[in-house]
């Protein structure tokens, strides 16, 4: 009998440890996730009992709302919607920030000889933005005598190759590495360089989690952060990897998008303080931000939005 209750104990504590922890991304399978994949190829979720199973997304996968209503347990969220969520209730944590920088930019033909965003936002010609979201509400602001005419970002980069006149949004770790290989001179601009720089790829749960379950939330993150450092330093088994789950998009491709994310990964600090931490400061003005553009109605505590583990 004491045998027998001794293998049941056993087989409840496997169960326990194997629970399963899904992982949900905001995209599809590309470099900006190599350390997540990363982790999950290298058996650094298994070396701390997660059995975690990342889920990847795609255009318009609400991932922050799947994180604030319990339907995953982990998500993959930019620093903004992690403010917007708990202003509108939802406690959401940040405890992982992999870009350091955010990667969104704006992208012009370099025929035109833009020096800044600035150049884009006073010169005549077509300028594609997604108008909802808040960096390009602070731009509108900051420029209200613009002479570019803006207009609804529509994907992809088939107006941009059509006409020189035309600048878009992007993430710079994808639409300019696109145009380059159609043989396209582009400038890129970056809107952090503007003010406007929210944590990005963060890891984020749910605030109760985060508080009945310290011991799977401290592993969670020691696993992301090595298998991220594991990515930095030899990125190709990965890319490879996450080529088979993504093959929309070319294994060169995967290599430039790696190569242009680095600088904005690993900064001065985070050699210092370590890949993924983050500064109440940089949570703070993202907050005042997004108040200026009444995207909240009222301030949040930045303490209230990460924990660095």
């Amino acid at each position: 009998m004491k045998a027998i209750l001794f293998t049941l104990a056993l087989l409840l504590t496997a169960n326990v440890c194997e629970a399963k922890i899904r992982l949900a991304l905001n995209w599809k399978p590309e470099p900006q996730f190599g350390g997540f994949y990363a982790a999950e190829q290298n058996g650094e979720f298994k070396k701390r009992k997660l059995n975690v199973e990342i889920i990847p997304g795609g255009a318009g996968t609400p991932v922050i709302q799947m994180v604030g209503l319990g339907s995953v347990e982990y998500g993959v969220v930019s620093g903004d919607e992690v403010v917007i969520a708990r202003s509108r209730g939802m406690k959401v944590v940040s405890l992982f920030a992999t870009y350091q920088t955010h990667p969104q930019g704006v992208m012009a033909h370099a025929e035109r000889g833009f020096k800044s965003l600035k150049d884009v936002f006073i010169s005549e010609g077509p300028l594609a933005l997604q108008m909802g979201l808040p960096y390009a509400l602070l731009l509108k602001k900051k420029y209200p005598q613009a002479k570019s005419k803006i207009v609804p970002y529509l994907g992809g980069i088939s107006n941009f190759l059509s006409d020189k006149k035309y600048s878009q949004q992007v993430f710079v770790t994808s639409e300019p590495l696109i145009a380059k290989q159609q043989k396209q001179d582009v400038s890129v601009f970056l809107v952090a360089e503007e003010g406007y720089n929210p944590y990005a790829t963060v890891l984020a749960v749910q605030e109760e989690a985060f508080k009945s379950k310290p011991k799977e939330v401290q592993a969670m993150v020691e696993a992301v952060r090595a298998g991220w450092k594991s990515y930095m330093k030899n990125p190709k088994p990965t890319n490879k990897f996450m080529a088979k789950l993504n093959k929309a998009m070319s294994p060169e491709l995967f290599d430039e998008s790696e190569k242009a994310q680095r600088p904005l990964i690993e900064t001065a600090e985070t050699k210092t303080s370590g890949l993924g931490t983050m500064t109440e400061a940089r949570w703070k003005q993202l907050v005042e931000q997004l108040l200026e553009v009444k995207i909240i109605p009222n301030s949040i505590p930045a303490t209230e939005l990460f924990r660095n583990l």
